[in-house]
């Protein structure tokens, strides 16, 4: 009779069903979510691009602007079985300003090329470092408060030509008003001079994968490999680079996705 029980007891364990992801965030172009896996996963993707998994099973992963509707997250567990979750990806309302005229062609020198390779090679090979950080796991804060001068996602089309979208958030602000971390993180690139069309460039790694980049800095307070903690002082807004008038750009990626800042961080507090 034990015998018995103890058989029936191993079915019921055997037949119990796996654990599912539990998910918070938004599943939208732009958006961020972070989760816990299955239990037993050794191995996440996303789409078949792998996903950084802490031990405790938690994780990161976001869409870009432009994501298709529909991504798969595949949890390969330790006895070979798998979970595939659906998840559908909600498209945005850009805001789409359309000009009726001709989009200017853009004109690169060579001397621009010469300096603009170097900087973009630097950018690259930043955002392949990976770090320790724990900063994703953080509710963000606002790097900066002030008015939002600037949306991600906007763009402009010109006679049926899209131009290029923009890729973060503008916050307006005075020239030597202090930037500080939104989240803890290590400096991956600090520009040791202004960088053609970003300026003063500063990019720190909030770990698996999340990377936030500050633009158009009239001062940069902290170094490569410095650990930052969230609050912290490390910089000062700008108009360095290509910027009409002073203020902060904050762009955002996971991986290669580029992602909405005002969607990390929640509304611009008054």
């Amino acid at each position: 009779m034990k015998i018995g029980m103890a058989f029936v007891s191993f079915l019921l364990i055997a037949a119990a069903p796996v654990q599912d992801f539990q998910l918070a965030g938004p599943t939208v172009q732009g958006g961020a979510v972070t989760g816990t896996a299955p239990e037993g996963t050794v191995a996440l993707t996303l789409d078949d691009q792998p996903v950084s998994i802490d031990t405790d099973g938690r994780f990161l992963i976001a869409f870009d602007r432009d994501a298709v509707p529909s991504a798969h997250l595949v949890a390969r567990l330790s006895d070979g079985r798998s979970i595939d979750k659906a998840l559908t990806v909600v498209p945005r309302a850009w805001r789409i300003e359309r000009i009726d005229a001709a989009m200017r062609p853009t004109k690169s020198s060579e001397a621009f090329l010469a300096l603009r390779k170097p900087e973009l090679e630097a950018i690259a090979a930043a955002r392949l470092v990976q770090t320790q950080a724990g900063g994703w796991k953080q509710n963000f804060i606002w790097p900066r408060t002030g008015r939002i001068s600037g949306l991600f996602g906007a763009q402009r089309v010109y006679r049926g030509e899209p131009g290029a979208y923009h890729g973060g958030v503008d916050v307006a602000a005075a020239t030597g008003d202090a930037v500080v971390a939104p989240a803890d993180g290590v400096v991956i690139l600090a520009a040791d001079h202004p960088f053609t069309l970003e300026g003063n460039l500063l990019m720190i790694d909030h770990g698996h994968g999340l990377n936030s980049a500050f633009l158009h800095l009239s001062r940069i307070d902290v170094k490569v490999g410095d650990a930052v903690v969230q609050g912290q002082r490390i910089g000062a807004v700008g108009a360095t680079g290509r910027a009409t008038g002073p203020h902060l750009h904050w762009g955002m990626k996971w991986n290669d996705a580029r992602i909405d800042p005002l969607l990390i961080a929640g509304p611009m507090p008054r």
